[in-house]
């Protein structure tokens, strides 16, 4: 048997603290995480009493799920499925300075590398999409937004990541200093034609 882990804060103190039961109320709180579109090459999750899942990780940034499954060819299977932990979705901002395009070099832990990338991050609580992109802009490039331009949403990796990102494009007028607690060692302007080369 699995020890018992961290469990998502809307579990809240009533519950026995199972990967299960945590499973189970996330389930029953919140069904648009175990809905999906009807088909026959669709895959299925499972439900009680035929089995149930399990909450196998928590942190301050995500939740790990293993959904037991129905494949396409009708095999039972679990598979792995990454929440965001916090309530606000999380946001992608493309700065733009000149006419050019804003990277910077961030270091990824799930990598163990640096990478070229634009902005991203959670938002904050009691914020639109638009107001958590111009504040990443302040907080990762110590500049300000004076254009904000909703993209629409992206999945930015669907085969285990669940969350999708509202991508914005933001234009500013200048480099301030950057999130260096970020991770961030390096910020650089390119040319679209050069960021699309890297990418």
């Amino acid at each position: 048997m699995r020890p018992a882990v961290p469990l998502p804060a809307e579990v809240g103190d009533l519950m026995d603290h199972t990967p299960q039961s945590a499973y189970a109320h996330l389930r029953d709180t919140r069904p648009a995480l175990f809905a999906g579109p009807a088909g026959d090459e669709a895959i299925g999750i499972m439900h009680w009493p035929m089995t149930e899942g399990q909450v196998l990780h928590r942190d301050t940034e995500q939740v790990i799920l293993e959904d037991p499954v129905v494949l396409p060819d009708g095999r039972h299977d679990r598979l792995l499925r990454i929440l965001t932990a916090r309530p606000e979705p999380p946001v992608a901002v493309l700065p733009l300075l000149d006419g050019q395009v804003v990277l910077v070099d961030r270091f990824r832990h799930a990598a163990r590398t640096w990478t070229w990338e634009i902005l991203r991050g959670a938002g904050t609580a009691d914020a639109s999409d638009a107001q958590n992109a111009v504040g990443k802009v302040d907080h990762l490039l110590g500049a300000s937004a004076t254009d904000v331009i909703g993209l629409g949403r992206v999945h930015p990796d669907p085969a285990i990541l669940a969350d999708a990102v509202m991508l914005y494009a933001a234009r500013i007028d200048r480099l301030g200093t950057f999130g260096h607690g970020a991770g961030i060692r390096r910020v650089r302007v390119v040319a679209f034609t050069e960021a699309e080369q890297m990418a």
